[in-house]
């Protein structure tokens, strides 16, 4: 499989996050984050691998930034740690945690990589979390202030923001289930959590702007939810799992309203006044895919996902497992076409009102760090799903994927890689996998093309005679 042309000034990028790479956890003032506090916790991690040193990209990041640049990549993902900027949450800021920041920006910048920062990827000032994290309104207004002060330190180089991943994770894993930090068990009572992740989305959009800060978005995860079996009660677990894990964030963000009447009455505050700054416009939305979900009415008991998540039966809903396809690491399905699947029901359902998007997030699991084929074709197939979905008029704009090296996979470890590039946990040391050889060469390969494709266009306006001699880019 050849990955079609892209169109010119497409961003080739790649992703990490602070807790997952940068280790450091008490440097330089850096203050604990929930996250940090619930890998402390025996059997939480659970092949023991030490969250504290994850990757070392705290020490080491002029390295990780040498194989970006090695790659081409345009652009780099990454998260900043909300504690090491604000210890506490609020109050005194840790100028030696924005130091950190401030020259991976001028690295980032040097070797003419877009740094593009993530505000918030789950790490939870620790005293923010245990005076009740998402569930308290006062954090996010307290995001919004952090906001502001890291734009104010970076916004005259950082040309590209991302306010909050993934909400519908956090709320989800974190406050409903259990399973992740900060390991809260309240299944729909968890919903505030939902609501405040949006208002601060809502309110570091604005604090961004006012601190001189363009170009901003946020990455949501999406992915296509299939309905197993025919009886109503299939449809409507569905069509619940469907709200909750898509359109409760996306609706809200896009069009000022949550998708059902009744979910917004459970939501805390002044509702309709929260709305108006949720939907503050945006740049461009962000959409992390995997893979789909087949979902359908609750099992008499409680059902481990294939992704290691327990559902408990008290939810009307349930997860199966999709047979028929490869599966990662994780024991996810491979199912390319579920990108543009799901990039095609955002054009439909929010036609203009959704602006340009990026992939934030795409990648996968395996454990093959020298010979990765596996993970080329993953790419490669999801990259001409994406064109797929581009060529039936989905606007989107960039790929990140996910990862650039190997990280610690929250409470899975270091027993999931994901990286183009392999961690040795021991050592620390990096070694370029087959995939990133094959990304390298993509990125280098379109670019030469559209270089092509541009000057083939310049040369039939300069001589109107010879159209036609080019009708398509040259392969």
């Amino acid at each position: 499989m050849t990955v079609p042309l892209f169109p010119p000034g497409f961003l080739w990028g790649a992703s990490a996050s602070a807790f997952q790479t940068e280790g450091a956890v008490d440097a330089d003032g850096k203050g604990p984050s929930g996250w940090d506090a619930f890998a402390a916790l025996p059997g939480r991690i659970k092949d023991g691998t030490d969250t504290t040193r994850a990757t070392g990209f705290h020490a080491r990041y002029r390295e990780d930034v040498a194989l970006l640049a090695g790659l081409g990549a345009d652009a780099f993902r990454f998260s900043v740690s909300w504690p090491r900027v604000v210890p506490g949450g609020s109050g005194a800021v840790n100028a030696d945690g924005l130091d950190f920041y401030d020259r991976l920006v001028d690295e980032l910048c040097a070797h003419g990589i877009t740094p593009a920062p993530t505000l918030y990827h789950w790490d939870t000032p620790l005293q923010l979390e245990e005076a009740g994290g998402w569930l308290d309104r006062d954090t996010a207004h307290r995001f919004a202030e952090y906001a502001g002060i890291v734009a104010e330190r970076l916004a005259d180089r950082v040309p590209m923001w991302i306010t909050i991943n993934e909400p519908a994770e956090v709320t989800l894993l974190g406050y409903a289930l259990g399973e992740h930090a900060p390991g809260r068990t309240l299944l729909f009572d968890a919903l505030p959590a939902a609501h405040h992740q949006l208002l601060a989305h809502g309110l570091a959009v604005r604090a961004l702007r006012a601190a001189g800060a363009d170009n901003i978005g946020a990455a949501l995860s999406h992915a296509p939810v299939w309905t197993a079996g025919d009886t109503d009660e299939d449809r409507f677990g569905a069509e619940l799992y469907d709200t909750l894990t898509n359109w409760l964030f996306a609706e809200p963000i896009l069009t000022g309203r949550y998708p059902d009447e009744s979910l917004a009455a459970l939501m805390p505050g002044p509702v309709a006044d929260d709305l108006k700054v949720i939907s503050t416009p945006l740049d461009w939305y962000g959409v992390n895919y995997y893979n789909p979900t087949l979902v359908g009415a609750p099992r008499p008991e409680a059902l481990e996902t294939f992704s290691g998540f327990t559902i408990p039966d008290e939810l009307p809903f349930g997860i199966r497992e999709i047979e028929g396809y490869e599966k990662t690491g994780f024991g996810w399905p491979v199912v390319p076409e579920g990108l543009t699947e799901i990039l095609t029901r955002l054009h439909t359902r929010y036609g203009d009102r959704l602006p340009p998007l990026l992939i934030t997030e795409n990648g996968c699991a395996l454990d093959e760090p020298h010979a990765d084929d596996r993970r080329i074709a993953y790419l490669e197939s999801h990259l001409t799903a994406l064109r797929a979905a581009m060529d039936a008029g989905v606007d989107v704009r960039g790929y990140f994927t996910w990862s650039l090296t190997d990280n610690v996979e929250w409470t899975e470890g270091a027993s999931q890689r994901f990286g183009l590039v392999h961690i040795d946990y021991e050592t620390l040391t990096r070694t370029p996998k087959a995939s990133y050889a094959w990304y390298r060469d993509l990125i280098r390969t379109q670019k030469q093309k559209q270089r092509q494709g541009q000057e083939q266009q310049q040369n039939r306006n300069r001589n109107p005679a010879v159209e036609g001699a080019y009708a398509t880019p040259p392969e």
